[in-house]
């Protein structure tokens, strides 16, 4: 049950007419600035994490819930169901982190589900883990399934679903697999984020100079990224 502030954000929104609802823009949370790319278009409002669980925190705090009508979390993620595999889709029915969970909201899960399954790609329902930091290892990622039962992991799903169960919002989540359960991730892509969301280049060819056995993988995790995008690309048109 919301209270003070959060109550009165509910009922500023409630006073409104159901068109006057539509009319409000659906909030997008990404955590790349391909993401946000894709994602944006009329009727979204769009923000993009950098994949920094604190920056989001900080981002959405400043948001006004009253403003909009609901919050997708979109982007890409890391599999954890070892039958997924680059490119292919999972619509959220549930997030988990920790002790803590969340539904999403059918209305807003219908569209997304919807979307027609490709010969380079499949679409499931299933769960998310949200988490903190990078899960990189096939032996975390496995333990992380072992866990929670979830099917793919990222950095900002849970943090927009506890946003949108404080203040009434419904909730929804589309990921597309981008490293597959039994791929990791190479470490010298973990610090590479820009704060702006932007991949830093030259921390990466650095890293490539410091260590050349890496670069097999990491065009491997290049391939699986720039499937996923493209995957990603075909549920946008859905997030309105």
């Amino acid at each position: 049950m919301a209270a003070g502030g959060d109550a009165a954000h509910i009922a500023a929104r409630a006073d409104l007419s159901a068109t006057e609802q539509s009319e409000l823009p659906v909030l997008i949370v990404t955590g790349l600035k391909q993401e946000a790319r894709i994602a944006a278009g009329p009727g979204l409002t769009v923000i993009c994490s950098s994949s920094n669980p604190v920056q989001l925190r900080e981002m959405m705090v400043s948001f006004d819930p009253a403003s909009i009508r609901g919050i997708v979390s979109f982007g890409v993620a890391g599999g954890l169901n070892p039958s997924l595999r680059s490119g292919d889709i999972v619509v959220a029915s549930g997030i988990v982190a920790g002790r803590q969970s969340w539904a999403t909201a059918a209305a807003l899960t219908e569209n997304l589900v919807a979307l027609p399954n490709g010969r380079k790609r499949k679409i499931v329902s299933g769960v998310l883990a949200g988490v903190e930091e990078v899960v990189t290892g096939q032996r975390a990622k496995a333990a992380l399934r072992a866990t929670t039962g979830a099917d793919a992991v990222d950095m900002e799903s849970h943090i927009a679903a506890r946003y949108a169960e404080h203040y009434g919002l419904p909730f929804a989540a589309v990921r597309v697999i981008s490293d597959p359960a039994h791929r990791a991730l190479p470490e010298l892509t973990m610090n590479a984020i820009k704060p702006n969301g932007n991949v830093d280049m030259w921390k990466v060819m650095r890293g490539i100079a410091r260590n050349p056995k890496t670069i097999p993988h990491l065009i491997s995790t290049g391939y699986d990224f720039n499937r996923a995008l493209r995957s990603l690309k075909g549920c946008a048109a859905a997030l309105g």
